[in-house]
């Protein structure tokens, strides 16, 4: 764990709940239930990460331009709660929800996100793949395209929507915007250096962000729906 990021003693004892989601999933009832969870939860639930797929959709965060939209298409767009700009979903995109109590981690905003990065790019290493963050931009990005993207909503210490990582996608849609709010920013994935199933990239993503925030130990649940 680096140093700007010491989970507390407390948080370091708790079980870390990861529902694996089958099927393409439309977005809205996700978001939904995302919020539900974290309105809901008390000072003792147990943190969880939800591991999915969405149907194609672009989602745009509550700061987002809508210049930054060039043609969607036939692609729904959402306005959406996190922070950042205009994204894309869709089949071949592995989505991670983070519904983590910061409060009781005892970091912040800027060290979550930091904790994030460091779990896809030790993920990244695992398969040979350079990649880097930006303190400016975030994300994870190899030879300046990116690779994953990061938006976030924080709620009273509890934090909500999460992490993407293109695995084996079509990414012509990113072509009809401009990701992240970046004109002309390229897209990557991981197909491109190794063919891994998307299930076995979402456990070994886990496991980092397992090691990563400090959990003590994994709940997997394997669901058909949420």
């Amino acid at each position: 764990m680096s140093e700007d990021m010491q989970v507390n003693s407390e948080a370091a004892e708790q079980t870390l709940v990861v529902r694996m989601i089958d099927g393409l999933l439309e977005y809205e009832p996700v978001w939904k239930a995302m919020q539900g969870f974290t309105d809901t939860r008390g000072v003792d639930s147990e943190d969880q990460v939800w591991l999915l797929q969405h149907r194609p959709v672009f989602t745009q965060g509550q700061a987002g331009k809508e210049e930054h939209i060039l043609r969607p298409g036939d692609i729904p767009v959402v306005q959406v709660d996190r922070g950042g700009q205009v994204t894309y979903h869709g089949p071949g995109q592995l989505v991670v929800y983070t519904m983590f109590d910061i409060d009781r981690m005892g970091i912040g905003a800027r060290q979550l996100v930091s904790g994030i990065e460091d779990s896809i790019l030790g993920l990244l290493k695992l398969y040979g793949v350079d990649a880097v963050a930006k303190q400016d931009a975030p994300g994870v990005y190899v030879d300046d395209e990116k690779i994953a993207s990061i938006g976030l909503r924080i709620r009273k210490g509890k934090s909500f929507h999460g992490l993407s990582l293109n695995v084996d996608m079509d990414l012509e849609p990113f072509t009809r915007i401009n990701p992240c709010g970046f004109q002309d920013l390229k897209m990557r994935q991981l197909s491109e250096f190794v063919a891994e199933p998307i299930e076995q990239v979402a456990g070994r993503l886990v496991e980092m962000i397992q090691h990563r925030f400090g959990y003590k130990e994994i709940l997997m649940e394997y669901k058909e729906t949420l």
